[in-house]
């Protein structure tokens, strides 16, 4: 039984050993940089909030345009509150505000004016004609009064053949004196339409007819 005892209370003894205590000092240590340290982790977000707005303010103005940035910075403009008003009372001063934002404009707008130098303008173009075409032919027709069909012959060598290919068409020209007869040889010049066939008008008589 005394042996059994003994080798009982050498068992608690290295059970009972002073390690305990400083692994208990320990932790309150370890503990404590923690708790240090999460007011400084949860200060950061909120110094960070702070500067956030003060970041978004120039961000957010710098890429409108100054009617909308105008509309923006009013809105957050502190306003006061103003007297009691009736629909006719606000009516009436909106209407002079509008009054005056018109005068505004309309000086702003004659001084524009008046610092703008006249301009010269766009020079007239030149007016070039290009002539009028004239062609020569025999009269195959004199009948109508005051008309002749005038016949014209041009040869001409083929492209491709190389032969001389004649051809003929009729044109109808204005004779005021009824002066060409048939077979006569005559110039005639392109003129403004005289009626629905005639075109052109009788310069000259090169050759007359036997």
């Amino acid at each position: 039984m005394a042996e059994e005892e003994k080798n009982e209370q050498q068992e608690e003894t290295p059970e009972e050993t002073p390690a305990e205590e400083p692994q208990a000092d320990e932790t309150p240590a370890e503990e404590a940089p923690a708790e240090e340290e999460a007011p400084a982790e949860e200060g950061a977000p909120a110094g960070e909030a702070d500067e956030a707005p003060a970041d978004e303010g120039p961000d957010e103005l710098e890429g409108l345009d100054w009617k909308s940035r105008r509309r923006l910075e009013r809105s957050r403009r502190p306003s006061e509150a103003g007297p009691q008003q009736s629909a006719e009372e606000r009516a009436a001063a909106r209407g002079e505000a509008r009054k005056q934002a018109s005068r505004r404009r309309s000086s702003y707008r004659a001084k524009r004016r008046t610092k703008r130098e006249a301009g010269t303008g766009t020079p007239p173009a030149d007016r070039r004609s290009a002539g009028r075409k004239t062609r020569q032919g025999r009269v195959v027709s004199s009948k109508p009064d005051k008309t002749i069909t005038v016949a014209i012959e041009v040869a001409r060598r083929h492209p491709q053949y190389e032969k001389i290919v004649r051809r003929s068409r009729t044109l109808h020209a204005h004779d005021a004196r009824n002066e060409a007869g048939e077979g006569d040889l005559v110039r005639i010049v392109e003129t403004r339409p005289l009626s629905r066939t005639k075109r052109w008008r009788l310069v000259e008589i090169l050759e007359k007819a036997e």
